[in-house]
């Protein structure tokens, strides 16, 4: 039985992640963005696949607001560069961890799948 990590303890409740909560991890992980800028980011990086429309972005927002998985900042890009109306947010050190560990617990499913022959690759 693997060992748990206090990283662990504090992120296994979150887990399994819903899909649209770890692709605005993703987006997040290295910068600060607005609303559009992670829908924007989250089509890109998925080819189309994944787009999310602004009700779902923002509830899905607000949620991980409430538990603390980002925040919204208070540092905004220069007034020429910015719209007064977008809120930008940034991950957390939790939403960090958290999406860590996402990672980890669907990188061993694909290993599973894998071993059976259902994903294309060594086992």
């Amino acid at each position: 039985m693997p060992t748990r990590t206090a990283e662990s303890e504090q992120t296994d409740d979150f887990l399994p992640l819903p899909t649209v909560t770890f692709h605005i991890l993703v987006a997040l992980a290295d910068e600060e963005l607005h609303g559009y800028a992670i829908i924007q980011d989250i089509a890109a990086r998925t080819g189309g696949e994944v787009r999310l429309g602004a009700g779902t972005l923002y509830r899905s927002i607000h949620r991980m607001l409430e538990q603390g998985l980002i925040v919204e900042t208070a540092e905004r890009p220069a007034p020429d560069h910015d719209d007064e109306r977008r809120r930008y947010y940034r991950i957390t050190a939790l939403g960090s961890a958290v999406a860590r560990a996402e990672s980890r617990r669907l990188a061993r499913l694909i290993r599973l799948a894998r071993a059976k022959g259902l994903v294309p690759g060594k086992a």
